[in-house]
């Protein structure tokens, strides 16, 4: 294209694949080399590396109106029962999988985990408490994160 790209695709992401062509290979560089820049400067202790999306996509196409044409369009919605996530570094017992969804990407299968338990295990990984509560304004306790618990398998062998 003109040398940007983004990863919003909510509509007409039925062409995946022609977009992965695109996608990917800038996505893997970029990652790849982050990784390997941190672990050979010995930085992987240090630097915690998330790639994340805040959602899945629904595992099936379908078709939604869109916003801006007015015209019915394939595409994915938001589907927040499951995504994919990668964690690097920090230390980290990484180079696993956790988890597993359902054969068709639905559902959790083994190992369900939310997006909270990932922040619980970033918070721990800075040194922050992540049960920890703050009071709003009118003094009613606000948690940091209102559940989730630190990924056992992620963790750091003390």
């Amino acid at each position: 294209k003109n040398g940007t790209y983004n990863w919003d695709s909510h509509a007409v992401n039925c062409h995946l694949f022609d977009d992965a062509v695109v996608r990917f290979p800038i996505y893997d560089q970029a990652v790849t080399a982050l990784v390997e820049d941190l672990y050979a400067r010995g930085l992987d202790k240090r630097v915690l590396l998330v790639v994340t999306g805040e959602f899945g996509r629904t595992p099936r196409i379908n078709s939604t109106l869109g916003s801006q044409t007015g015209v019915m369009q394939p595409g994915r919605d938001h589907w927040p029962q499951a995504m994919s996530m990668l964690v690097a570094g920090g230390g980290m017992r990484t180079g696993q999988v956790i988890g597993s969804t359902n054969s068709k990407g639905e559902e959790p299968k083994e190992r369900p985990l939310t997006p909270n338990d990932l922040w619980a295990t970033v918070y721990r990984h800075l040194g922050i408490d992540w049960t920890q509560s703050f009071p709003d304004y009118s003094g009613r306790p606000m948690p940091i994160l209102p559940f989730g618990d630190p990924i056992s398998e992620l963790l750091p062998v003390s």
